[in-house]
């Protein structure tokens, strides 16, 4: 950038308030930048990784996170070019890359030759959020999971995971994978559809940040999709979530899923952006 002074160094504790600024330029769109700062409060112990960020003339411009996903968040060209540069020679080896799509398609560019191939580039993901009540009356089946009911939920969230990302989590992540359904239901933040010992929706909280949330893991259960359960379903969790914990509510997901999709904007979410998500 001519005329300006440029770096590049992991971010810590005490450039937290300089990262809650640069994030909160789209508290939607960052929530997972937003949410792993406020968690981790940027130390690097328990990060698992470190947060990038480029300054400019000493001013904190753009960030990214640098762990078992990659995010960029709040970046321009030149700070992705600066960052790829830093991966490029960390030994940082994610499970993927993911965030709006300019700043990853750039990214994914710069470092195919290094970490390639990708497993899947999916380079249009529209973003979603609601932060109004649904177009569509709830389905008021939906609740909270209960602790007590982790047993039941994970073979769902098992069989979603491997639909979605295309591998088998209990093969690649082995207990941990358990062990982050049960804490997402201990906090509140797995929301289903159960009946008869049977779970016929299920969705989580992936990331919470002040006034916003972004909800993964979305599914129905393959006898019930096509039966109109999920759009009232994902009504419920919106509802749910914005009584209790937060007044917008985003997603991503894949273009070519046109049912998802579809059923996203019955319920009343609209787009605000387009994402990409490199899983390699």
């Amino acid at each position: 950038m001519l005329g300006t002074r440029t770096e590049v160094r992991a971010l810590t504790p005490v450039d937290l308030a300089e990262f809650r600024r640069v994030v909160d330029a789209d508290p939607d769109v960052n929530v997972f930048l937003r949410h792993r700062g406020d968690l981790t409060r940027l130390e690097p112990r328990w990060l698992g990784g470190q947060v990038l960020g480029f300054f400019v003339d000493g001013h904190l411009a753009s960030v990214c996170h640098c762990g078992a996903n990659v995010v960029p968040g709040e970046t321009s060209p030149e700070a992705i070019d600066a960052f790829a540069e830093v991966l490029a020679l960390s030994s940082v080896r994610p499970a993927s890359i993911a965030g709006p799509r300019e700043a990853v398609i750039q990214l994914w560019d710069a470092l195919e030759p290094l970490w390639g191939p990708a497993r899947s580039v999916r380079p249009d993901q529209p973003f979603l959020l609601i932060d109004h009540a649904p177009s569509i009356a709830p389905d008021l089946r939906v609740r909270h999971v209960l602790v007590d009911e982790v047993d039941l939920l994970y073979p769902a969230c098992v069989q979603m995971f491997t639909e979605e990302v295309g591998v088998d989590p209990e093969a690649t992540h082995g207990s941990l994978y358990r062990a982050r359904v049960a804490q997402l239901i201990a906090q509140g933040w797995s929301f289903a559809i159960i009946e008869d010992g049977a779970v016929l929706f299920k969705a989580e909280i992936g990331a919470l940040a002040p006034g916003t949330c972004q909800l993964q893991g979305v599914w129905v259960a393959p006898e019930l999709r096509g039966t109109g359960l999920a759009a009232p379903a994902v009504a419920g969790v919106v509802n749910l979530v914005r009584d209790q914990l937060a007044s917008t509510v985003s997603l991503y997901v894949n273009r070519h899923n046109e049912r998802a999709h579809r059923t996203y904007l019955r319920a009343g979410f609209r787009q605000h952006d387009t994402f990409a998500t490199v899983l390699l």
